[in-house]
């Protein structure tokens, strides 16, 4: 049984809405695995309709453009970044966020690292001129660094990080670990060990930021 087949078999017993969900989900399935063997440059709708198991002219109907799709793709991602993270901070402010942001991010890595890559490789070639792609990364790194700033925030107003550290700072860095080390990990993942090289960073950064009683 090929692809297709497999899809109206399984969406013989769904609702419309039901239908249209998981094509989407195919497609975007499908846009991460073409972008991870071949890039963006050379994935098109075409393809990514059909190894999802679909018409050919399916996803060009569905998002206008491939950038109309990447866009879709990329808020998908980050929705299900931010789900993933608030499962871990919850409630949490202070340094126990400090701790849960980074041991989500340690996780996310491991589970969605096939995502992460062709994330990646979006955003670097969103870098070479003005997209709405790079304009959406920059709304969307304000947004990180505003919930890093405010961890500091919360911490210091409950007397559990010292007063001096500057949040907008700590902020800008902890996103320049977190961006760098996915970087890293994508780049040679057996170069790093996740669990020592974040177990360590949490230390580290526990000990800088708590306020010493």
């Amino acid at each position: 049984m090929n692809s297709r087949q497999t899809v109206e078999r399984v969406e013989g017993r769904m609702t419309q809405a039901e239908r249209t969900a998981l094509s989407d989900r195919l497609m975007f399935e499908a846009a991460i695995e073409l972008i991870n063997e071949h890039g963006t440059q050379k994935t098109t709708l075409k393809e990514i309709s059909e190894r999802a198991g679909y018409s050919r002219g399916l996803a060009s109907y569905r998002f206008g453009s491939k950038d109309g799709l990447i866009l879709e793709l990329f808020e998908r991602f980050d929705d299900r970044w931010k789900d993933h993270l608030h499962g871990y901070i919850g409630n949490a402010h202070g340094l126990e966020a400090v701790r849960q942001a980074a041991s989500a991010l340690r996780d996310f890595l491991k589970k969605e690292s096939g995502y992460l890559r062709a994330m990646y490789l979006l955003w670097y070639e969103s870098l070479g001129g003005d997209s709405n792609m790079r304009r959406l990364l920059a709304e969307h790194h304000d947004v990180y660094r505003h919930d890093a700033r405010s961890w500091i925030e919360q911490g210091i107003e409950i007397g559990e990080i010292k007063p001096d550290v500057d949040p907008a700072l700590f902020a800008a860095q902890y996103c320049a670990f977190s961006f760098g080390i996915v970087y890293q990990w994508l780049v040679d993942a057996q170069a790093l060990e996740l669990d020592a090289v974040f177990g360590n960073y949490i230390d580290n950064t526990i000990k800088l930021l708590a306020k010493n009683e």
